[in-house]
């Protein structure tokens, strides 16, 4: 079981390229993320980067990717000062394909951005735990570790002309994605307890893995300790100090998640749904579901019909080659 992916997937994740070739000099570019995980890798120039939350810029140079997390409205400019500047907003449906030219700004000042929606809410703790940015400088990584080597390729296509070049750009975007979250996994788990440490047990993480695989199963602390190999009592202290959490509130966490996209994407009664994420009936099914969400499945359910329709959302991911 790859638990990333099966993360991503029950979160709903849509992705978008947003293509900025290059960045005006006298404006500023306004991304308004609203449920959505993205980043920006820097090929050229010098890049500034405003959020809300600090009065000081990011300043990233060629070779650096900042990683935002979800929810974060941010500007984009050539310049350490956004005041006073023209914002041009950017949105999912202004988005470019590779090779259409871009924005038209100072030659130097490069940039490429992806982003990826998260629609799912609430959200996993591997998401929630995020810190609203992470940068990953040139400087500091050795040039033929894979982001680099990404970067690297990810510059030679958007400047060339090759055979299939969106093919390759789309790609490598979704690569370097996955390389970030990892890296982001890893500074999280050096900081305690959290899923991110969680998973570096092999023993929990095997637990873990278990439940996604079959949340509909009907594990209790026993049997899941039976499954991994261990008693009750160490599997519950070892994820208690790796996640602060038990494995059967873990256990909660993995088939609400589940619920939430059954019921965004499929047209099963409640009754299969209960079934299908670990509940013998529908009753405790929206019981359980109302508590964790604050709302019904089945108000969740017509929400969720109605937010394909918003102007923010991300149509559904593109195959590969965009």
């Amino acid at each position: 079981m790859d638990i990333l992916s099966d993360l991503l997937r029950e979160a709903g994740l849509r992705r978008r390229l947003l293509d900025l070739r290059e960045v005006p000099e006298h404006m500023a570019l306004r991304f308004p993320c609203e449920r959505s995980v993205g980043f920006h890798v820097v090929l050229e120039g010098t890049l500034y980067v405003h959020t809300d939350s600090d009065p000081h810029p990011l300043r990233l140079e060629a070779g650096d990717v900042a990683v935002m997390a979800r929810g974060c409205t941010h500007l984009l400019t050539t310049s350490e000062r956004a005041v006073g500047l023209p914002v041009c907003t950017l949105t999912a449906h202004a988005a470019k394909r590779p090779g259409t030219g871009g924005t038209t700004g100072t030659a130097g000042t490069r940039v490429v951005s992806g982003a990826y929606q998260l629609w799912n809410a609430p959200l996993h703790p591997f998401f929630a735990e995020w810190p609203a940015w992470h940068l990953v400088r040139a400087s500091r990584t050795a040039t033929l570790e894979p982001l680099q080597l990404c970067v690297a390729m990810l510059a030679a296509e958007i400047h060339g002309e090759q055979l299939g070049r969106d093919t390759v750009v789309y790609s490598l975007l979704d690569v370097m994605f996955t390389h970030l979250l990892r890296d982001i996994a890893a500074a999280r788990a050096a900081q305690g307890a959290s899923f991110s440490l969680a998973v570096r047990d092999p023993l929990v993480r095997r637990a873990v893995a278990l439940m996604h695989e079959d949340c509909a199963h009907d594990w209790t602390l026993d049997t899941l300790a039976r499954a991994v190999g261990m008693s009750r009592s160490v599997l519950a202290e070892r994820f208690r100090d790796a996640m602060n959490d038990t494995p059967l509130s873990y256990l909660r966490t993995v088939r609400l998640q589940r619920a939430m996209r059954l019921l965004a994407e499929s047209d099963d009664t409640l009754e299969r749904i209960a079934m299908q994420v670990g509940y013998t009936d529908a009753f405790s099914f929206s019981k359980a579901f109302k508590r964790a969400v604050g709302r019904s499945p089945g108000e969740y359910r017509r929400e969720r019909a109605e937010d394909q329709w918003a102007s923010m959302r991300f149509p559904p991911a593109a195959a590969i080659g965009g």
